[in-house]
């Protein structure tokens, strides 16, 4: 048993942080990239998709209380990456931070935990983006074959000059005679993935670079959004009091609505604040990771987390919120001001901010995996270094080809569900990993340091570990399955050829 609970020596982690030279990832990211990367992941699924079906499906218009709950979850997290980033600035985010404080076993498990969350995260950003996608082309009346922008099975409507879902149509739309058609696959959603994957494998600088220019088209469209939105409720404050009441629907007993409803609906849109995570990842890629990575990590989360509160407040204000349950919710809010441009700025933001968010994604995948075979814990392979993008390409290759299947077959609204319970496990063990280090190295060196310890790791625990029994009993099923592969991997394979385990057995040797 002492084995699975082996540490990763401080001096270790110390040494892998300074190490240079061709074999190792390229310190290029400053604290405005890194703020960027964490904007450009958390600004994406959660405003442009799941805030709509977060709204149709649990909490209503409540849904802004939705992302305060989420936010403050957040927060406590957030503070405790904060300081974890700032004493460990290598690569691997919460795999790297469990596997100094709690155990190399410990560690596995959140490792593999976190490529379910990246892998389905991307998957859901992709679907999100072909909806935006198609959406957009048909607005300049460009027709994809319908067949395949969707997944099997879902039925697709010409109405009003465009394919849409069945269930995006508005109450009592009369669709007889109407052409339909049932959807094999989403071929959009795959090709988004090849062509992000096809970045990554470039190089970090470049992807990072193009990801703070589309951050900032990105921002200027939700501020578009905000600005014609807030508008027009303003100009028409009948069709706000109507959208808006009741504000807290009556809960259905099944555990939705209600205010119930709104921590279930917190639970289902946790997805949206992973950005913060995925700036962890990039540490060994930092060029002050001390000074930096809090800036990074705290700093998009604030930004975005008051964003998040003002554009679910007023899409449910311009539309429905029975009707929001689509791949393209923003983007029937900004149809329905009728502002021509608008609607067309903001479908264009979306795809090209929803492209960054799956960036952020698998470049967050490749990296923990790619920590995780310089441990020994994963073949060398996926650790192998381009010797000219000084990327890993070859698990960043492997990455997108299989995430590049998920979202072809399943839903938003499954895939999101299946990143959150990943998500708030990450947290948790985080949270836990800072406590466990204050007490174990009381005299650490701590560039930033989390306030009110233990309070806020304990809180932090306390509402990431209520978020999850808030889920659907479907996402518990799927991460033990996953975990199960995962044990049978590390057993068969890492424990062999860990170098933690190789530097205890030379050291009990001598």
């Amino acid at each position: 048993m002492s084995r699975l609970l082996r540490i990763k020596p401080m001096s270790m982690l110390t040494q892998e942080a300074g190490e240079v030279g061709t074999h190792t990832l390229k310190r290029s990211l400053g604290a405005l990239n890194l703020i960027t990367l964490g904007i450009g992941a958390i600004i994406g699924a959660g405003i442009f998709v799941l805030t709509g079906q977060a709204a149709a499906l649990h909490a209503g218009p409540a849904v802004s209380l939705s992302f305060v709950l989420a936010g403050i979850t957040c927060a406590f997290a957030g503070l405790c990456y904060a300081e974890f980033a700032s004493i460990i600035p290598i690569a691997g985010s919460a795999y790297t931070y469990g596997y100094a404080t709690l155990g190399e076993f410990v560690a596995w498990i959140i490792g593999w935990d976190l490529g379910l969350e990246y892998g389905f995260g991307a998957a859901t950003v992709a679907a999100g983006w072909s909806g935006y996608f198609n959406s957009l082309l048909q607005q300049l009346h460009i027709y994809f074959p319908p067949r395949l922008t969707a997944t099997p099975g879902t039925v697709l409507i010409f109405f009003h000059e465009r394919w849409l879902p069945l269930t995006s149509l508005p109450p009592g739309a009369e669709t007889a005679g109407l052409p339909h058609v049932r959807a094999l696959f989403n071929l959009l959603a795959i090709l988004a993935i090849l062509a992000v994957t096809t970045v990554l494998v470039i190089g970090i600088k470049e992807s990072a670079n193009l990801n703070t220019a589309i951050v900032f088209v990105k921002l200027s469209v939700v501020g578009i959004f905000i600005v014609l939105g807030g508008w027009f409720l303003f100009q028409h404050p009948a069709l706000a009091s109507a959208n808006w009441h009741p504000f807290i629907p009556p809960a259905d007993g099944h555990g939705n609505f209600g205010w119930h409803g709104i921590a279930t609906g917190a639970a289902s849109i946790f997805f949206a604040y992973i950005g913060f995570d995925a700036v962890s990842t990039a540490a060994q890629e930092a060029k002050n990771p001390q000074k930096d990575m809090p800036l990074g990590i705290l700093g998009s989360l604030v930004i975005c987390t008051i964003l998040y509160i003002v554009v679910s407040t007023i899409l449910t204000g311009l539309v429905n919120y029975h009707s929001l349950n689509v791949a393209d919710p923003v983007a029937l809010g900004i149809d329905a001001t009728g502002v021509s441009w608008g609607s067309l700025l903001v479908k264009i933001g979306a795809v090209f901010g929803l492209g960054t968010v799956m960036l952020v994604m698998l470049l967050g995948q490749s990296r923990v995996f790619f920590s995780m075979s310089r441990d020994g814990l994963l073949p060398k392979w996926a650790s192998a270094i381009h010797p000219k993008f000084r990327t890993p390409w070859i698990s960043t290759i492997a990455v997108g080809a299989v995430v590049a299947i998920l979202p072809a077959f399943l839903s938003v609204g499954r895939l999101a569900e299946l990143v959150n319970i990943g998500t708030l496990l990450a947290f948790t063990i985080v949270c836990a990993g800072v406590w466990v280090l204050r007490v174990r190295h009381p005299d650490l060196h701590r560039p930033f340091k989390t306030p009110f310890v233990p309070l806020v790791p304990i809180l932090g625990i306390i509402t990431a570990v209520y978020l999850m029994c808030n889920l659907p009993r479907i996402t518990w099923m799927v991460m033990i399955g996953w975990l199960l592969v995962g044990l049978v991997i590390y057993f068969s394979y890492s424990i062999r050829h860990s170098k933690v385990q190789k530097l205890e057995n030379a050291a009990e040797g001598d």
